[in-house]
């Protein structure tokens, strides 16, 4: 396919992210990836830290496996089987994965609730992607040990503490006086990964551990209030937005395989809470006190993922959110220039194995912020935590994933019904999704396969008056129609395009509206400019690294030389 439209491209932006993948892996340890990069020091430096180990290799192995997927590249393969490798050798005989001692760190080998939850999230995408019995071994094990080591009470099971070590649970004063940590932490945000190893293996543990954790977090934790909000208590880490929303996203997944509806309710309460304390283009706020003032790139990739599971149910409105949040924060906040980075020319101030200066700017461009501003890529607050980490590697993998959360969710269906959710560039099987915005409102639909029907979510702010659809056959004439005739429309508020034919291109064009609106993020407005579903521009404008501040649509969509890859099979997640 050549002469697509330039815009946003999600498979692009994946395998933009791999340079940072690759690059984040230190040779200096064996290729044990950095975590942390501060982009304002002068050099700018990488550091190492104790999350180096399950938590970084499960999000970058996941990263990799997402990103061939979406894309059909694999250039990073040397750099995926050294963290493939890394990543089993950490799970000990146990079945759970064990952080390392590091001469410089001031931690001690445990076995990390977190690091088991991006494990087995990259275990899960490593075997359904190759099939390796190896690899499922590993899961299992790692899931009965989770199973195993969960206290079980009558009404309720949870982990005593955040960590477990080779001796145990280092106390269990926490069981007794009912003490437990944060139960999103280290319980709640192990469903989603829990859940899909069931759905991919039949695994009877993790389905068991989904239902009780479901059930501490709904009916016995208070992490969630009444109303939906977070429970801003200190002792629930001052509802801190990427676990609480890590946790929504494991129970909407659950909410929908077992049916229950009043838990998809439950779900929608707190999604829509939580959509009250971020902005329309999806800066999300860190927690509800000292970290408010900084985004993780991980909270937001949950919100596409709720939104996504969500609208797939039915409750099609999402799809908004999940579009805008695609085409605005997670692309925005991504690197794509470094120029701005001062990286240090050679090795002379590096601590090897600890720290790096050298080509600290090349080796994260394609990255994801770390802790970002709701105008720039750095967030430097004058209240809170101050300036902290620009770049995470659970950032960096986590924005793989919400960029497959999307691109997997531009087109769905079979040959009966093929639903286009998102306007987005999109090949598939049945049709290309060509996207003109923001330039132009328009969509182009190249057909591949007869299809009975074809739906495509038109946003709000496009009506219906003026919206116009030219449909052309392989052969034969150009059919025309206009947006007010009743038969374009299907009952749940989507064109509905009857009987596609193979070779068939539709065009469909609507106004692209033009609004201004303020919003608000940590007490702070930003008055903010769009053009349809895309921020055009924000003021104040960002000072160190603006990511709204270039974009200037123009009057038709530039082209460019492009063929979409289209996966041999869908897949689901």
């Amino acid at each position: 396919m050549t002469g697509i439209p330039a815009t946003l491209l999600l498979e692009e932006r994946a395998e933009l992210s791999m340079n940072a993948v690759v690059n984040l892996a230190d040779p200096d340890l064996g290729g044990i990836p950095f975590f942390s990069a501060d982009l304002r020091r002068d050099p700018a430096v990488l550091l190492h830290g104790d999350w180096d180990y399950g938590s970084s290799h499960g999000r970058l192995t996941d990263a990799c496996v997402l990103a061939r997927r979406m894309t059909g590249a694999s250039w990073w393969s040397d750099t995926e089987s050294r963290y493939r490798a890394t990543l089993l050798d950490l799970l000990a005989e146990d079945g759970l994965t064990y952080r390392r001692r590091h001469p410089r760190g001031r931690w001690e080998p445990h076995a990390s609730l977190i690091d088991q939850r991006a494990t087995l999230l990259a275990l899960t995408s490593w075997y359904r992607d190759s099939g390796d019995e190896t690899v499922r071994r590993a899961a299992d094990r790692q899931v009965a040990a989770l199973h195993r080591i969960a206290v079980k009470e009558r009404d309720v099971w949870y982990y005593p503490a955040s960590e477990y070590t080779p001796e145990g649970w280092p106390s269990l004063h926490a069981v007794q006086l009912r003490l437990a940590p944060d139960p999103a932490s280290f319980c709640g945000r192990l469903i989603m990964p829990l859940l899909v190893w069931h759905r991919a293996t039949g695994n009877e543990q993790a389905l068991e551990l989904c239902g009780w954790f479901t059930r501490l977090i709904t009916e016995h934790s208070g992490v969630f209030l009444p109303d939906g909000s977070f429970n801003a208590a200190l002792a629930y880490r001052s509802g801190h937005f990427h676990t609480r929303l890590g946790t929504l996203d494991g129970i909407a997944q659950y909410a929908v395989f077992t049916g229950d509806h009043a838990l998809t309710a439950f779900v929608r309460r707190s999604f829509d809470w939580a959509l009250s304390q971020c902005t329309a283009y999806g800066w999300t706020p860190g927690d509800l006190a000292g970290q408010r003032f900084e985004h993780e790139t991980c909270s937001l990739v949950d919100l596409i993922g709720i939104g996504t599971t969500l609208a797939q149910a039915g409750h099609t409105g999402y799809w908004t959110v999940v579009e805008r949040f695609l085409r605005n924060h997670l692309t925005a906040s991504q690197l794509t220039d470094v120029d701005w980075v001062r990286s240090a020319p050679d090795r002379s101030r590096d601590i090897p194995g600890w720290l790096t200066h050298h080509r600290v700017g090349e080796r994260v461009r394609g990255a994801f912020a770390g802790y970002g501003a709701p105008n720039d890529y750095v967030s430097d607050a004058v209240l809170g935590r101050g300036h902290t980490a620009d770049v995470q590697a659970c950032c960096v993998g986590s924005g793989v994933r919400g960029l497959f959360t999307g691109w997997r969710a531009a087109v769905t269906g079979d040959e009966r019904l093929v639903r286009v959710n998102l306007l987005l560039n999109r090949g598939s099987r049945l049709v290309d999704v060509l996207s003109h915005l923001p330039h132009e409102g328009r969509i182009d639909l190249n057909v591949h396969h007869d299809c009975r029907e074809l739906r495509l979510r038109v946003p709000e702010w496009a009506g219906y008056a003026r919206l116009a659809v030219t449909r052309r056959p392989a052969s034969g004439p150009a059919t025309h129609a206009r947006g007010p005739e009743p038969g374009l429309w299907a009952p749940d508020g989507s064109l509905s395009l009857d009987r596609p034919r193979a070779g068939e291109r539709i065009t469909v064009t609507f106004p692209l509206a033009e609004s201004t609106t303020e919003e608000t993020a940590a007490g702070h407005t930003y008055r903010t400019h769009w053009r349809g579903d895309d921020v055009v521009g924000i003021q104040p404008e960002g000072r160190c690294r603006p990511m709204y501040g270039t974009r200037r649509p123009a009057p038709k969509a530039p082209e460019r030389e492009h063929t979409l890859h289209i996966p041999a099979k869908e897949w689901t997640w």
